[in-house]
């Protein structure tokens, strides 16, 4: 049986995997033309629907009686995601597009404080310098486009709602993965969000109406690829790391993202890309190695 310690190096790989996977949102969202609210709703609702006969397996499996106590755990963090997926939507499109995507990637400024409430977990100095690091190679990376203006004020508002919605999700991820296997865990989790979506989509769209299979495939493919691997590989990372390790980790999202742009959309990135990317992952290392360190001196007083 290996240590926990050397499994380090494999579960940050499947990390890694998971937000690259996460990243590929943008470029399906981009091409979809269908309603924001029900491209929401269908993407978890398709991953729901796939990870099902893995909610069976488990629930068959599981020690002593699942009811309303262990569905309900999903249910905060299902709030959560919902109005993170549907607000960034509406945010993003009300403000300019450097505006939303660093408001956006704040996340491990907020984590730190959902993680202290929930899970009494405090992030340490080397955190702290990592995490600067990965914000400031953010700030490089769309500094140059920002824009502060009283027209955008409002998309501003609603895409730090949005971030603050998703530090939220992350962090009661952290706190209710270990009550329950991940598949127990995630499926009513993505049933419910994408119930609240689609509740929410009636007010604006009869959603029983005729798809073009081009959207219905960018639907499907969201749901497939960013929810059932990379939000799912993101929670299933909450166990393992701490939740600073995931926040900043996942802010590699917009480095990705944007090499997915060159390759489908031959958006070429600018020179100072390379110069984020390098600032972002050295943030990322820092802090994987400051967790590593914690987690070693943890087993030391243990």
């Amino acid at each position: 049986m290996p240590k926990p310690s050397d499994r380090t190096a494999p579960r940050f790989l499947l990390l890694i995997l998971g937000v690259m996977m996460g990243a590929t949102a943008v470029i399906m969202i981009k091409a979809s033309t269908e309603h924001p609210f029900l491209v929401s709703s269908y993407r978890l609702l398709v991953a729901a629907l796939v990870l099902s006969p893995f909610f069976l397996r488990d629930l068959r499996n599981f020690e002593g009686h699942y009811g309303w106590r262990e569905f309900s755990w999903s249910l905060l963090p299902a709030v959560a995601l919902a109005v993170h997926f549907m607000s960034w939507v509406i945010g993003a499109r009300m403000t300019q597009v450097a505006n939303a995507s660093l408001i956006a990637n704040l996340t491990p400024v907020a984590m730190p404080f959902f993680v202290w409430i929930f899970f009494s977990e405090k992030i340490n100095r080397q955190e702290v310098v990592g995490t600067a690091f990965t914000l400031a190679g953010l700030a490089v990376l769309t500094g140059s486009n920002l824009r502060v203006d009283k027209a955008d004020f409002t998309g501003d508002v609603i895409c730090f709602g949005s971030m603050l919605a998703f530090a939220m999700y992350l962090a009661l991820g952290r706190r209710n993965g270990g009550r329950l296997s991940l598949w127990l865990y995630m499926v009513p989790l993505y049933f419910t969000a994408g119930v609240i979506c689609l509740l929410c989509a009636l007010f604006f769209i009869n959603p029983i109406k005729p798809y073009s299979l081009e959207n219905i495939l960018f639907m499907v493919g969201l749901g497939l690829i960013p929810t059932v691997f990379g939000h799912t590989i993101l929670n299933f990372s909450l166990k393992h790391f701490r939740g600073q390790v995931v926040s900043v980790t996942n802010l590699a999202q917009p480095l990705f993202a944007g090499l997915m742009g060159f390759i489908f959309f031959n958006e070429k990135p600018r020179p100072v890309y390379y110069l984020a990317a390098g600032m972002i992952f050295a943030g990322i290392l820092i802090v994987v190695n400051a967790s590593r360190l914690h987690a070693i001196r943890s087993r030391a007083e243990a």
